[in-house]
């Protein structure tokens, strides 16, 4: 899901620690990236989370979404 959005991103193995800035995710993708989550997980990130803190790496925008999920 989150390839598309990195532009560098590559072949290049995506972990839970890679940083989501450095593999070519800007603001505008970011938005993108995140109507695809909510389409493809049917939650709704609360705005709270909508910060650059849960768009860091994949491992804080999956925490986030798995939080949202829960609720």
């Amino acid at each position: 899901m989150l390839r598309p959005f990195l532009k560098y991103a590559g072949g290049a193995e995506i972990t839970l620690e890679s940083s989501l800035r450095d593999l070519g995710l800007d603001s505008m993708q970011a938005i993108e990236l995140l109507f695809a989550i909510e389409d493809t997980y049917q939650v709704s990130l609360p705005d709270e989370l909508l910060t650059d803190t849960t768009f860091a790496t994949a491992g804080s925008l999956w925490a986030a979404i798995s939080g949202a999920r829960q609720c």
